[in-house]
């Protein structure tokens, strides 16, 4: 007779994701996951899979609270300018109970070049964040808040590449004051 899970499966899976965001995949043994996570290694097995079918499922879970995450603070502001600043802020100024910098950064840089599937969630999720701010950025353009002289898929890309830099400061412990001032040099970027 088959025996009911005793755990509730996405709890456990936020568990493994904060652990192997915080120490990577390579120095995350099954060991750690099975105390990290409270489960039995045979029911880590049975519900996810090996170590790398449970650390693409963290990803796959990062992918999912990272873009709903997102779009919500875009939601929050009244134009597009100010909207891309509460992205901006979000990434400086919000980690709570999470470990700092962002899990994609750190397994694009970990393991994207020689994991193909870790390549393709990574590239996947940047292009995500790219595509909101290029809608943003439209958006300002045709409201006359944000000059229409610049490509805005090129300013969007120039924008993710220093949202991407600021959550790789974040895990260096850079100060924030400097973080905003990076942002602060960006977002001057939407008025010539």
């Amino acid at each position: 007779m088959a025996r009911s899970k005793e755990f509730d499966e996405r709890e456990v899976l936020l568990k493994a994701m904060h652990l192997f965001w915080e120490q990577g995949y390579e120095k995350t043994s099954l060991q750690d996951l099975v105390e990290h996570m409270g489960v039995h290694r045979r029911s880590l097995y049975d519900t996810f899979g090996d170590k790398h079918t449970l650390f693409i499922k963290t990803m796959e879970q990062y992918a999912k609270i990272t873009d709903a995450t997102t779009k919500a603070e875009a939601q929050r502001g009244r134009t597009a300018k100010e909207s891309i600043r509460l992205i901006f802020d979000y990434l400086i100024e919000t980690n709570g109970d999470r470990p700092i910098g962002c899990f994609f950064v750190n397994s694009a840089t970990e393991l994207a070049y020689r994991d193909p599937v870790v390549s393709e969630l990574t590239s996947e999720g940047f292009n995500k964040e790219e595509q909101l701010l290029v809608e943003l950025l439209q958006k300002g353009q045709q409201a006359g808040e944000i000059s229409a002289d610049i490509d805005p898929r090129l300013l969007a890309s120039s924008l993710h590449t220093t949202m991407i830099g600021i959550r790789v400061l974040r895990r260096t412990s850079a100060d924030k004051t400097k973080l905003h001032q990076i942002a602060d040099i960006s977002m001057d970027m939407l008025d010539k």
